[in-house]
């Protein structure tokens, strides 16, 4: 049989303060633990994502030597036209982009087939690819690296030798379709550094 001892009151209240110690210790402790664990996953982000924005681009992308005389922001849509291919199968198949070009959040131009590029100041150019890469996911095109190979007008795109493509974020569609002829837009964005 088990017997209860009556505690006097000074004791009773010793080991009440010794438990209400141990709590506020112990929720003083939580916060800066949860702290550390939060400015830990923070800094693992931060180093992550500095150490991708600083990851090196392929040989054949990279533009050693030249000058960055532009870079524009693109966003818009990679056009998708459902085609037959080889076999006879109805497929999506890349048709030809559309995007706004920004710098400074103005628009400063447009991208449209061929691949070209057209700024405000009425200078065009034209490019052709002359090496690419897989983007950072399989959602993202290619980042590419083109040579110019048409000049039109006298302004800024006027002094352009290379185009680089960098940093794409999705435009990437596949898969089978339905009727011959529809289109699809894909959303992407991407830098043009030149």
């Amino acid at each position: 049989m088990t017997r209860y001892h009556r505690q006097d009151g000074s004791a009773f209240a010793a080991v009440q303060a010794t438990t209400i110690r141990r709590a506020a210790v112990k929720n003083r402790l939580m916060p800066v633990a949860l702290y550390i664990i939060m400015g830990s996953i923070a800094l693992l982000t931060f180093a992550s994502a500095v150490s991708a924005a600083a990851a090196p681009l392929p040989d054949g992308i990279r533009a050693d030597g030249a000058k960055v005389i532009w870079q524009v922001h693109a966003v818009g849509l990679q056009i998708y036209e459902c085609k037959a291919d080889a076999t006879g199968k109805s497929t999506w198949q890349f048709r030809e982009p559309l995007a706004t070009l920004i710098s400074d959040d103005k628009t400063v131009g447009r991208h449209f087939a061929g691949p070209g590029w057209e700024f405000a100041d009425g200078s065009r150019i034209k490019g052709k690819v002359v090496a690419q890469a897989p983007g950072a996911s399989d959602k993202d095109i290619p980042v590419l690296r083109l040579d110019v190979i048409l000049h039109d007008g006298n302004g800024d795109l006027s002094k352009i030798d290379t185009v680089q493509r960098l940093n794409t974020k999705g435009g990437i569609f596949t898969g089978a379709c339905d009727k011959i002829g529809d289109l699809h837009l894909e959303p992407y964005s991407a830098d043009y550094v030149s």
